[in-house]
């Protein structure tokens, strides 16, 4: 059955975007929204996570849990889905310098 998909990226590949475009519609830039099945979101998937090089891709599809969905991510990002419980958190990391310092945030 299929299921609405909620795909965000950021610094990817123009043919990515292309190729997504089949599929799902790109409603404002590198954010794609579509009604597909689990086979077409897992090709889909599978194909950003390949090629994302330096970007970062966040994929929001329905799930049998208790929040009703499920999340992944590719990529090197500062925020990290985790379990807490049986409930999807998101873990921010903190800004460091290359000294190691933490960044203080006003």
């Amino acid at each position: 059955m299929a299921s609405l998909t909620v795909l965000s990226m950021t610094a990817v590949p123009d043919h990515l975007r292309g190729a997504l475009t089949r599929w799902l519609l790109e409603v404002t830039p590198q954010l794609y929204v579509g009604t597909v099945s689990a086979k077409v979101r897992e090709e889909l998937w599978s194909s950003v996570s390949n090629c994302i090089a330096d970007g970062v891709a966040v994929l929001v599809h329905p799930a049998a849990n208790e929040q009703g969905f499920a999340l992944r991510t590719a990529g090197t990002q500062r925020r990290q889905p985790i379990d807490f419980d049986g409930l999807l958190l998101i873990a921010q990391t903190r800004a460091t310098t290359p000294e190691g310092q933490e960044i203080a945030k006003p």
